[in-house]
């Protein structure tokens, strides 16, 4: 049954203020994690083990969210959705690439931000691209799609664009990816198709379930990786703004030069700006070294505040009625 008009329109505010909050809190609680990882490593650090299953259970948070609509709209535009998931895993990585020769990063560093550059959508895309009267349905499509993927394609373009600078494990990468994205995914889909009324009920605590686990994440991986960001911090947070910076404008412009909508170019940006790099920071502590899981640490902080600020000037912007 659908909602009245009337009705419609109160439950918007709600979801504003739901979708406001997180965005200005969110952000607060990760900053607050990185600090405290960086001045008490010894006493996060040995939290690190665990961070494959903490990001297991954000993935499966994120899969019991997924509704049977969302796999009917990615069937409903598969072109789109395709044009989206190619720019994402276009963009970032030679956009890692590209920060890396620019700033001449050393190898565990450059491992990192490529890294960063190969992982699938942020799990805050969809919120930022909310607020900034963006297509949601576009990209929770994306974003979905690009996730699904991730076993295959982020070991193999890590292998290509970061191959030169580090062994890649990638059969490895591809293993991990499949535990802790792909499988914890399904799973919440399952779970989701089962108890459907449980999940609506439960769903506001959700997204703050997934903030204390990213969190989490941060403030373990910052821990390990203290006395590398002592050396290199000024270095790699220029890189990650860069990075950041270059995808979120990037793909607003690919969104224009498919001739997407504008709320579609919106969304787009955030897709391909916005990484997971949650799952960076896990592949980087259990594969590679603190140095190279420095950039996602980073990064998972960065994003969400220039997720925000880009968002509420977007928001601000009226959306044109012609492309």
């Amino acid at each position: 049954m659908q909602r009245s008009g009337s009705e419609a329109s109160a439950q918007r505010p709600k979801r504003d203020r739901n979708a406001i909050l997180a965005v200005t809190v969110f952000p607060a609680i990760v900053i607050v994690a990185a600090v405290l990882g960086f001045c008490l490593p010894a006493t996060f650090t040995p939290i690190t083990p665990i961070v494959p299953y903490l990001l297991g259970l954000i993935m499966f948070l994120m899969g019991i969210t997924l509704t049977g609509a969302d796999f009917k709209r990615i069937a409903k535009r598969p072109l789109v959705v395709l044009l989206g998931l190619v720019a994402h895993y276009v963009i970032m990585p030679l956009a890692g690439l590209l920060v890396v020769w620019a700033l001449q990063l050393p190898a565990e560093l450059a491992v990192g931000v490529i890294l960063v550059g190969c992982a699938p959508s942020g799990t805050a895309s969809n919120v930022m691209t909310y607020l900034a009267k963006g297509d949601v349905a576009f990209s929770v499509s994306v974003a979905t799609v690009s996730t699904l993927v991730a076993p295959l394609l982020m070991p193999l373009l890590t292998l290509a664009f970061a191959g030169q600078y580090m062994s890649i494990p990638v059969e490895a990468m591809f293993l991990d990816i499949l535990k802790t994205v792909l499988l914890p995914v399904i799973a919440g889909v399952i779970v989701r198709s089962l108890f459907g009324r449980i999940i609506d009920y439960i769903k506001p605590v959700l997204p703050w379930l997934s903030a204390i686990a990213i969190a989490t994440i941060v403030t373990a991986v910052m821990g390990k990786s203290a006395a590398a960001f002592a050396q290199a911090g000024l270095l790699i947070i220029l890189a990650v703004v860069l990075h950041n910076g270059i995808g979120l404008l990037l793909g607003y412009l690919a969104g224009r030069a498919v001739h997407l909508d504008h709320a579609a170019r919106r969304a787009l940006a955030f897709e391909v700006g916005m990484q997971n790099s949650g799952l960076a920071a896990s592949l980087a502590t259990v594969h590679f070294n603190p140095a190279a899981a420095l950039a996602p640490a980073v990064f998972s902080v960065w994003h969400n505040i220039s997720g925000a600020l880009v968002a509420a000037w977007l928001a601000r912007k009226p959306i044109p009625t012609e492309r």
